[in-house]
């Protein structure tokens, strides 16, 4: 702990410029000494003047210096929370055969769901007969494909190069990768990393030996979409991290268990915080489960945390996900980065989920995504 005396750095400070113990944050980060301010009012009020000297301090934001193998970090300048960095360039989009059928939003160039926006509002669909042993097969596609995804889970891969075998498994069943263009997303699965909670975009970073990392599957087979997700460890991990995917999967599984017909959604929360909670961990709420059916996110909407206002009962023929993201510490919330998809915990720790795609039945609830379980 440094006894030095430093007076606070404001250039117009009321007080005088007394001497000052709140310390700049992004200073301390970037190793810049004698950033200190007597208050929050000084501080805030010099930012537009104290925060060019994070912008010298940091490298330049180009790619004109890349690495060796001709891989950059795109985002120099932005303020990471954690480790976790991506890796660029993205490779380009990857194509499906013209003869797969495939939503809306995949052929449109702002890649906007027109008919999830137009369905907005309306109540959760009852699905026929017929349409859930479409939603059954597209459950059964993604699992496969899923499963085909965590198998390359090892120290060496990138991500891209699971999104490459993604991509090709999903054709293969004539099926269209959810994800592929959806709001204009880049590729065909999520891959987040510790720290970052979901929507993670595949990339030429290699997995690394104590990562863990989820890996979000969605397809789209005969007009209906499935989605499902697991995390997982990369090697040998940490017992924090072993307790937070055992913690998260046991948050979904207990979760699954309440599903009824009559069963309030906003209950689901009420059974996942408690465990979370008791394990150490927090909720993130920002990102919620979602009806699917025809359409990828649709009615109902599903929080995950307790004292929710979600709304309505499951009732037989209902569809949607259920899937818990969940964070190490105390901290539930979320920073972006600037490609405007990947979510991380604000302070760097990590995140696991789980995901299953449901059925509500006449007597209780089908698993559609259903897939062996693991231990750890």
């Amino acid at each position: 702990m440094s006894s030095v005396t430093v007076l606070c750095q404001s250039t117009n400070c009321p007080h005088g410029n007394p001497p000052s113990k709140l310390e700049c944050p992004t200073c301390n980060k970037l190793g810049i000494r004698g950033s200190f301010f007597c208050g929050q009012e000084c501080f805030k009020g010099n930012w537009k003047t104290h925060k060019i000297i994070h912008d010298l301090a940091r490298p330049p934001a180009t790619t004109a210096n890349p690495l060796q193998d001709g891989t950059f970090n795109p985002f120099v300048n932005y303020d990471y929370t954690g480790t976790l960095r991506p890796v660029y360039p993205l490779t380009p989009k990857r194509e499906v055969p013209a003869h797969i059928p495939r939503p809306d939003y995949a052929i449109s160039e702002d890649g906007v769901p027109t008919a999830e926006i137009k369905r907005s509002g309306q109540p959760p669909r009852l699905l026929d007969t017929g349409e859930i042993e479409k939603m059954r097969t597209a459950c059964r596609f993604g699992r496969e494909v899923l499963d085909i995804a965590a198998a390359m889970v090892r120290p060496g891969v990138s991500t891209d190069e699971i999104d490459a075998v993604v991509h090709q498994a999903t054709i293969e069943r004539n099926a269209y990768p959810s994800p592929l263009n959806y709001r204009n997303f880049p590729k065909s699965l999520c891959t987040s990393i510790n720290e970052s909670i979901c929507h993670g975009i595949p990339d030429r970073r290699k997995l690394q030996e104590g990562d863990i990392i989820n890996l979000d599957i969605s397809l789209y087979y005969d007009g209906f979409h499935s989605d499902l997700n697991a995390t997982y460890p990369v090697g040998e991990i940490d017992e924090d991290s072993k307790k937070l995917i055992r913690t998260t999967r046991q948050c979904l599984d207990e979760a699954i268990k309440v599903c009824k017909p009559g069963a309030l959604f906003r209950d689901i929360g009420k059974v996942i915080e408690p465990i979370a909670r008791a394990n150490g961990c927090a909720v993130v709420r920002t990102y919620t489960g979602h009806g699917i059916n025809d359409l990828f996110h649709t009615a109902p909407n599903i929080p995950h945390y307790a004292k929710n206002k979600a709304v309505g009962t499951m009732k037989p023929g209902m569809c949607f996900t259920i899937e818990p993201m969940i964070n190490l510490g105390s901290n539930w919330d979320v920073q972006h980065w600037p490609d405007n998809w990947t979510a991380t915990t604000v302070d760097g720790k990590r995140s696991a989920q789980f995901e299953e795609t449901l059925l509500i039945t006449e007597t209780g609830v089908e698993v559609l995504t259903a897939g062996k379980s693991t231990d750890l």
